[in-house]
């Protein structure tokens, strides 16, 4: 399942994307201290300077290296992207799966709780609540866009989880004695795994996208560097009116580039897991080629 995965080059250029980004993440501290670079350091002698020299990327209107923040960014957006997409995913496999399963009141109370999360307005809610929480960091803001974006994924959960429950294995193994809680977790929920990688996909460029906007609108941490903080700034000192393009372009882009790369993953996965789609994907050159060479051998073998 894994090679099949991967033969996809939709699947193989997203995970590239998003590994490097993940180890930009991981390695940026270290990065900017081998190439010499500070994000927070202010240059007076390079104010608002275009890309070239000594600044590759160059720099803002306070003389901070734009490709230092960009790197340090990296590990902020990630990682509410990633915070989020884990307590928006964790928390729509614990609603959904369980109403699916087993139905009656258990799947009343939490569809209504699914619901009632459905209608609410989830970005004023998020304002309302990230604005109120004084000295709004990274984290607070990943537990509270995980928190108001899972009810999508548990209703998609819910109805999967009803249609494998109702399968015969599943009746034959709960004949059979077999507890509920196993059965939920051990014979519904691996059925539902690629659907679960894709949802958390879109969770996390959901996330990253949240926050970004959140830090534009002012409502996040200050002293925090992330890639919508950048933009945040950028829009405050008015870096598109001046023409400094150089100051929000590279952090959109990255924000871009992420959102891109788990599409194709996404593209990727709903390929293997639709019958469908994977007889519709064009097959290529060297495969046919394999494939003829092998019709040729078997003919051949049978006279």
């Amino acid at each position: 399942m894994s090679t099949g995965f991967l033969a996809s080059w939709k699947v193989r250029t997203g995970l590239a994307v998003l590994t490097f980004f993940m180890l930009l993440a991981l390695l940026g501290p270290w990065l900017t201290e081998l190439l010499g670079l500070d994000p927070r350091a202010n240059d007076t002698s390079a104010i608002a300077q275009p890309p070239g020299g000594e600044h590759l990327l160059g720099t803002d209107q306070f003389g901070q290296d734009v490709l230092a923040q960009v790197v340090a960014g990296a590990r902020g957006s990630m990682y509410v992207g990633l915070v989020g997409a884990l307590v928006g995913t964790a928390m729509a496999i614990l609603v959904g799966v369980p109403a699916g399963y087993y139905g009656g009141r258990v799947d009343g109370a939490l569809n209504f709780l699914t619901n009632l999360f459905l209608v609410l307005p989830v970005l004023p809610l998020i304002l309302i609540v990230a604005g109120y929480l004084q000295g709004t960091g990274l984290t607070t803001i990943a537990l509270i866009i995980g928190f108001f974006g899972w009810s999508g994924g548990a209703r998609t959960l819910r109805a999967q989880a009803l249609s494998i429950a109702h399968r015969d294995f599943v009746r034959a193994m709960r004949m059979l004695g077999e507890k509920g809680r196993r059965l939920v977790f051990f014979e519904v929920l691996p059925h539902l795994t690629g659907l679960i990688a894709s949802m958390f996909l879109h969770a996390m460029i959901g996330a990253v996208m949240a926050e970004a906007g959140l830090a534009f609108l002012g409502i996040s941490d200050s002293s925090a560097i992330s890639w919508g903080t950048m933009i945040q700034s950028a829009q405050q000192q008015s870096a598109v009116l001046r023409g400094l393009w150089w100051w929000f372009v590279p952090p959109g882009l990255c924000i871009a580039l992420i959102g891109t790369a788990a599409a194709l993953v996404n593209f990727g996965v709903d390929e293997l897991a639709n019958p469908k789609l994977r007889a519709a994907r064009p097959v290529s050159v060297r495969r046919a080629k394999r494939l003829a060479r092998a019709a040729a051998t078997t003919g051949g073998g049978s006279r």
